[in-house]
Parts: C-alpha cells; sequence; structure tokens
C-alpha cells in the first residue's frame, strides 16, 4: 500500500502507527545516473528515539538515499515506508510535510535574507492585514534559539554569519518543522569541539522526544558518542548494520574501504630546504593583526585555532581575495605585492578554499571545465588558442590520480559528491604546478579513504619541495601532517610549535589564549 502524501500526513497527525516496527524504511532502493548505479538495492532502517549513522566513502551512495528520503530524488525502484505505511515523496516540501527534515551538508540559505526570515521561509506569520508579521517572527525565531541554545541575532543577514554560525542556523530550521525524521548530512563539519558538544545535547534532546536521527559523518569519534547503530555503504551497497557498541574504529574502516587503511598520516621526513614565503607583519584591518612567519620548501606548516580566529582570513590575504592593508610578503626573497587571485598563480601560489560551494565549484559546469580554469590563461594556452587536447588529457590524467569517482569529464560537477568534488578542486591547482600550496580544511567532509589519500598526495607534494600552508580544524591531522603548527587567537598569532613538541592540549591552551 502506497499513500499519497496529502494522506501521509492525515496518517502523521492522527498519531497513527500502523505496524511500525521501524520509524522509516527503504528496502530494494535503486538509484542510477548517467553512467553511474548510485544505489544498488539498499536498504536502510530507522528506529524511533535513535540516532542511526550512515557510514560510507564518498561516492558510496550515502546522501543519495538520503535526497530519496527527503524527497529531492526519486527512487528507479524499491520502497519508502514511514511508520510502515508505504510512501511517494515528490518533492521536499511533501517530505517536510510528512514529518522528514534534512540538513545538507552544502547550506542552502538564502545570503540577503534574515536569519528568521531563512527559518520561517513560506512560513510566515501575517497580521491581520496579510503582510509579514515580523515582529511575530523575531519572536518565534528567539523562542527557537533559546530551546536550542543559540546565541544568534535572528535579525541579522545570513550573509555576515560564519559557516559554523550558518550551520546552527541549518538546524534550527530544521528543528523548527518539528519532524518525526531529522536527516543531519555532515552537520559538524565547520563547528567547534564547543559547538559539536552543543549539538550533541541537542540531538540528544530530540532523542529523548521520539525523534529518529539519520546521522552522516565521516568522524568516528563522533559516531561512538552519539549513535545508537550504525549502517554501512560501499559503491552504491549495503554492507551491514550494526549498534555501535559492537565493533571497532578498525571494523567500521574496513566495512567502508574493503581494505585495511594502515597509516592515515604518512608524514615522511623529507629535507626542508630555504624560505620560499616569508610573511611579516601581515594586517587587515578589523580582521587579523601583525601575522608573521615563514615555510620552507618542503615543509607543511599546520595552522590550527578556533572558528574565529582569523586563519582562513590570512589565507584569503595571502592569495589576494582580500588584500592586506599593510605588511609584507615575498617569495623566494623577493617582496611582491598580492592585489588578486591571478597575481598569486603567477607567483605560482595555489588556493584551496574552506567552503567548496561557495568559493570553490562552479556548479553549473562540468568536472573538465572547473579542472581546468586556473591554467587557461597560460600553460595550455598557444598563440592565443587553448589547446584543448593537451588540458584535456592533463585532467584526464589527474582525475585518475585522485581517484575521482565519475563517468566521464563531461558530467557536472553539482552530480558528484562533496568528497568528489573536493577532488576536483584539488586537482584544479596541482594543474599549475604551485611552489606554495595552501590548504583550507583540506580533508571536510572527507571519508577516511579519500582522507589518506589526500594525505599521501600531501607528503608527496612536500617531498617533491612544495611548501604547504595546512589549515585544519581536526587536530589529528594538525598534529598528524604538520613540521611545525602556527596557532591563531582572536587574529593573532599566538605561538608556533615543533612537530616534535606539539600535543594537543599545547595547541589548545595556545588556541584558546
Amino acid at each position: 500500500m502506497t499513500l499519497s502524501p496529502k494522506t501521509m500526513a492525515a496518517v502523521r497527525a492522527s498519531g497513527a502507527v500502523p505496524n511500525a516496527e521501524y520509524l522509516l524504511t527503504a528496502e530494494g532502493v535503486r538509484k542510477e545516473f548517467p553512467g553511474v548505479v548510485a544505489l544498488d538495492d539498499v536498504e536502510f532502517k530507522l528506529k524511533r528515539g535513535s540516532v542511526h549513522a550512515l557510514m560510507g566513502e564518498n561516492g558510496a551512495g550515502k546522501s543519495t538515499l538520503m535526497k530519496i528520503l527527503a524527497g529531492i530524488y526519486h527512487p528507479d525502484r524499491g520502497s519508502v515506508k514511514l511508520k510502515g505505511v508505504g510512501i511517494q515523496l515528490k518533492s521536499p516540501l511533501d517530505a517536510l510535510e510528512n514529518g522528514i527534515a534534512m540538513i545538507h551538508q552544502e547550506l542552502n540559505l538564502m545570503p540577503f535574507m534574515t536569519v528568521a526570515e531563512n527559518i520561517w521561509i513560506r512560513r510566515e506569520p501575517k497580521n491581520r492585514f496579510g503582510f509579514v508579521d515580523h515582529g511575530e517572527m523575531r519572536r518565534m525565531t528567539a523562542k527557537l534559539f533559546e530551546r536550542l541554545k543559540i546565541a544568534i541575532d535572528p535579525e541579522i543577514e545570513v550573509r555576515h554569519l560564519s559557516v559554523a554560525s550558518r550551520q546552527m542556523v541549518e538546524i534550527a530550521k530544521a528543528v523548527s518543522y518539528e519532524s518525526d525524521v531529522l536527516i543531519m548530512d555532515e552537520p559538524t563539519s565547520a563547528l567547534t569541539e564547543r559547538e559539536v558538544a552543543h549539538l550533541f545535547e541537542i540531538i540528544r534532546d530530540l532523542r529523548s522526544q521520539g525523534i529518529g536521527i539519520v546521522y552522516i559523518t565521516h568522524k568516528m569519534n563522533e559516531l561512538f558518542e552519539i549513535a545508537d547503530e550504525f549502517s554501512v555503504f560501499r559503491d552504491g551497497k549495503y554492507i551491514g548494520t550494526h549498534a555501535s557498541t559492537d565493533v571497532t574504529r578498525d571494523d567500521i574502516i574496513r566495512m567502508m574501504v574493503g581494505r585495511e587503511i594502515t597509516q592515515m598520516f604518512p608524514k615522511e621526513e623529507v629535507p626542508i630546504g630555504d624560505v620560499v614565503l616569508s610573511v611579516k607583519n601581515l594586517t587587515l584591518d578589523g580582521v587579523f593583526h601583525d601575522v608573521s612567519f615563514d615555510v620552507r620548501a618542503g615543509e607543511i606548516l599546520g595552522v590550527a585555532g578556533l572558528v574565529g580566529s582569523g586563519r582562513s582570513n590570512v589565507a584569503e590575504t595571502l592569495f589576494g581575495v582580500t588584500p592586506a592593508s599593510s605588511g609584507t610578503i615575498s617569495i623566494n626573497g623577493k617582496e611582491v605585492v598580492i592585489d588578486s587571485p591571478n597575481t598569486a598563480i603567477r607567483n605560482r601560489m595555489a588556493f584551496l578554499t574552506e567552503d567548496r560551494k561557495d568559493t570553490g565549484c562552479l556548479l553549473i559546469l562540468d568536472i573538465l571545465e572547473n579542472m581546468q580554469i586556473a591554467v587557461l590563461q597560460d600553460r595550455f594556452v598557444k598563440g592565443g588558442f587553448v589547446t584543448e587536447k593537451e588540458v584535456t588529457a592533463a585532467c584526464e590524467e589527474m582525475s585518475r590520480k585522485l581517484r575521482v569517482k565519475t563517468p566521464n569529464l563531461n558530467e557536472r560537477i553539482e552530480n558528484l559528491s562533496g568528497g568528489n568534488q573536493q577532488k576536483v578542486l584539488i586537482g584544479r591547482w596541482l594543474l599549475t604546478n604551485p611552489r606554495i600550496l595552501i590548504l583550507d580544511e583540506p580533508t571536510r567532509g572527507i571519508d577516511v579513504g579519500a582522507k589518506a589519500e589526500i594525505h599521501r598526495l600531501v607528503t608527496e607534494l612536500a617531498r617533491n619541495g612544495v611548501a604547504v600552508i595546512m589549515i585544519s580544524s581536526e587536530m589529528p591531522e594538525v598534529l598528524g601532517m604538520s613540521d611545525r603548527i602556527m596557532v591563531m587567537h582572536e587574529g593573532r598569532v599566538t605561538g608556533f610549535l615543533d612537530r616534535a613538541e606539539a600535543t594537543q592540549i599545547k595547541v589548545m591552551e595556545l588556541a584558546a589564549r
């Protein structure tokens, strides 16, 4: 039996639970895209009042299944049941009306609207004249934030918020629907440890109210802290479901990748050469002040600090996105003025940005166009014309090297998983043969297998003499991959730690000064 969204909404409103051992189930689901089988006869079962983690490498099919359950995609075959009743979801609005809300990995807020307007869009309270009651909307938002203990001004425009604050707004928006099922896709990717602890408090509270939560994550520590059980997908297939108390981290990794990952952080001792990049008293008024450091050939300089410390702002200034107010940048001993990304590229700098959706990927273009864009002004241009055959061959080779999962380079990049999008962006910058590589959160939203591949790639680049600046919010990554660590707090450098002396405690002491 399959009910329409309208009928199912009535079933939900009545509180009926017909034969519902599980709150939400999917059985025999298959979904194909051109040249790719994203899901192959998979199953999933969510219990009421539980947190069910969904694990797998990028491209395993996790997000595809969740988008089916959220009404974004439609399965080619298979069934979905809510409270034991078959349901067909024709749109995300259908899913919301039937009590299924999803927080996406790539945030979807309207930047020029206020926080309150984003949360209550299409549900705005009206006054007696039929106009939006902004005062009531502010009060509703304040009440919701008080419940969730979120300290954000409802009247601020979203564009002025940090990535972490936007994530909390997305969470609040999903909770505001009073849904039975809440799907969270990498909800902690931009959050600090304190914010993660806050989110987990919210999740535990929702769980105690009988809400079923689907939690997609690549972070093993989160799985064991918050999840009651987990399911693993691999290459579009369902591998198995287990209670989180019954397995170890290594067991899960073997299920995810089908192989052992023996070295997560393959840091090698490589010869450290001369200073390639020297930064002195770099300042961006109102953002960061008097930042000074050197990076040598073959060195990986890790940059740590809490969200809001200014790490990403320094990276953007180094690359000319926001030119400095004062201070100097020298490359190979020669002072240069980096006033635009083009100037940075001409000085053989490359920059992988923190937010691949907003500042990295050109979502409506294909993989080839995304990967080649940084080299069309120089390396593959002869006589004013692009040598298309050569650039295509180079992009194909880079795609193979980085193991991008795609049928071909003509696939639109928006159809790739987040991890494969990240690999395309890394490939874009490696094609420029950089001598200075700035990586801002290079493995955010990346599965353990892809993380190990990217770490090995960074190590290889360092071995070949590239000077690497790696910004990361993941402490094991910073400690495991860096020769030195620069720590920032509120726009200032608070200290440096050599690899041999660096510990999580020492980094956090400097980050919290």
